[in-house]
């Protein structure tokens, strides 16, 4: 066999070695990432737990129960004042909830929260506009027994 001949049979069997080691890894099964915090400890001792998300993914029961249509454009901010207990429970507290949420480019939207009675519990609620992708950061602002408070966080969509 010549020089010329062994190149070609050797360079396609070469190529073919080469790309063989180019794959992709193999698939990872998926990772749990853990949920944000959505509790915060305030002064008094006073709890706030809330939670910002699109409307579509509430139950239609929960939606009822909170009073909002579900809609893919918009999110719904929830905000539940709680006082702990010495043994590791919760009672209600009674209190005033606002807030506003800006998103990535600045936009403010003052949230229209209102107390919602759920069981023995009172939430207060309110609803933002929200797009795909949005990244929004809430401000809210409790006042419970003349004392005013502050906290903030932020949800992607």
């Amino acid at each position: 066999m010549s020089g010329g001949m062994r190149r070609g049979t050797l360079l396609p069997l070469v190529l073919a070695l080469g790309l063989a080691g180019c794959g992709n890894p193999a698939p990872e099964p998926a990772r749990f990432v853990p949920p944000h915090p959505s509790t915060t400890e305030l002064e008094g001792p006073l709890r706030a737990r809330y939670n910002l998300l699109p409307t579509l993914a509430l139950g239609e029961a929960v939606a009822r129960e909170y009073g909002v249509e579900r809609d893919a454009g918009t999110a719904l901010l929830v905000v539940a004042l709680r006082r702990p207990t010495a043994d590791g429970d919760e009672t209600g507290a009674v209190g005033e909830v606002s807030a506003e949420v800006v998103d990535l480019a600045g936009r403010r939207q003052a949230v229209a929260m209102r107390p919602v009675a759920t069981g023995e519990y009172v939430d207060h609620v309110g609803t933002v506009r929200v797009g795909a992708h949005d990244t929004l950061r809430a401000r809210i602002v409790v006042v419970v027994d003349g004392r005013r408070q502050e906290f903030d966080f932020q949800r992607s969509f």
